[in-house]
């Protein structure tokens, strides 16, 4: 079993501060995932990931992972965490968001699903049993079951029928987790998937069902799918009271700074999104007085800290006017600078919300923190 160990409490809110250990190492909450879904977090290596921006844990999938490099390499090179030299906790997901977006290159059946791959299209079937096969051959420290992100919008009959099929699959997932065994030496924990779309019953019934197995943490999924944020955030408030209070709670693929926040307030513990490195690398950067566009001609001659209250690698070394310079010449290094700054300025914001559970000023902090952090800068149109 998994179990955090809450340090703090909010007291107007569920927010909570913990950590949780793996045999890579400690991980505290609340905690932002960079995602490195191929074994890489797009434009940053290793050692600025774990030095700079000290990264306590990362995110892979287990799609892209089978097909490239495959399970044989990996397994080959002893596990991702050699193979991609990294030392900390790796978190995989189980690539049924990624099948179930192909959409029509992938069939849905009661034992798995075919699918189509994007690279050659390749015939493939997914079962949770294989899923739990692919992710021993990778070694993550957290394993994801396979689930069926339903869409947005879906009727209520559809859901029923997504929602039963996720639990379903769950035990296949469990049982063919204990009946395997870890391929590199180190214990590997394995999460269950909530789902239900938007309808708070199913989202109910799908985390008792899935209590019942005792995973080792959970996760809410099929959010941030296109519903609108309100009843995002209502969602993520109903679900979390049905969560176990001594497992890690994680929010799937979510989101912007304050959605984190928002997310934190309602008692999840772990996050990840692609936004951080995406946006980076369309020259858009998240600092502590709002969003900077940084392709803008305003900055030309701005040799001003990109964020005077980031500590950053990128903040210490380069101006605002060298940082647009190398995205209008087109060069790489913009893509790895503004990954950088943006994935700090992500750990850096749960780090101090982690920091404000635990003194007790969360709750106020949260408001003022998503005002500033949330403004647009006024820019001059890009040259």
């Amino acid at each position: 079993m998994l179990e955090i160990t809450i340090k703090g409490k909010a007291k107007d809110s569920k927010a909570r501060a913990g950590f949780f250990e793996t045999e890579h190492g400690i991980v505290e909450t609340p905690i932002f995932m960079p995602v490195g879904t191929q074994g890489t977090v797009k434009a940053v290596n290793q050692s600025y990931l774990e030095k700079d921006i000290q990264a306590q844990i990362v995110l892979s999938n287990t799609y892209h992972l089978y097909l490239r490099p495959g399970t044989d390499v990996l397994e080959k090179a002893g596990g991702l965490h050699k193979f991609m030299n990294w030392k900390k906790p790796i978190l995989t997901d189980s690539g049924g968001y990624q099948v179930f977006s192909l959409t029509e290159l992938r069939k849905l059946k009661n034992d798995g699903v075919e699918f189509r791959s994007h690279l050659d299209g390749s015939k493939h079937f997914f079962t949770p049993e294989k899923v739990i096969g692919i992710e021993r051959s990778i070694g993550s420290d957290i394993m994801m079951v396979l689930d069926e992100c339903t869409p947005y919008p879906c009727d209520y009959d559809y859901a029923v029928k997504s929602t039963k099929l996720t639990s379903d699959w769950a035990a296949l997932n469990k049982k063919a987790f204990c009946n395997s065994t870890p391929l590199y030496g180190h214990k590997q924990f394995l999460f269950g998937i909530i789902q239900g779309s938007v309808y708070k019953d199913l989202r109910e019934k799908s985390a008792l069902e899935l209590n019942k197995l005792d995973f080792d943490g959970y996760a809410i999924g099929g959010l941030a799918v296109g519903e609108p944020t309100e009843t995002m955030y209502d969602l993520i408030d109903f679900t979390t009271d049905f969560m176990m209070e001594d497992r890690p709670r994680y929010l799937m693929g979510v989101g912007r700074p304050e959605n984190i926040l928002e997310g934190i307030e309602r008692g999840v513990d772990m996050f990840d999104c692609v936004m951080p490195t995406r946006n980076a690398r369309n020259s858009y950067l998240f600092t502590s007085k709002g969003i900077l566009a940084m392709r803008n001609a305003q900055y030309k001659d701005d040799f001003s800290e990109i964020d005077v209250n980031c500590s950053c690698y990128t903040c210490r070394s380069y101006s605002r006017a060298y940082l647009r310079h190398l995205f209008i010449a087109g060069e790489i290094l913009a893509l790895e600078l503004a990954s950088i700054h943006n994935l700090h300025f992500y750990l850096e914001l749960v780090k101090e919300a982690r920091k404000m559970i635990i003194d007790g000023n969360f709750s106020e902090w949260k408001i003022k923190k998503i005002k500033q952090i949330s403004l647009k800068q006024k820019n001059n149109p890009e040259e």
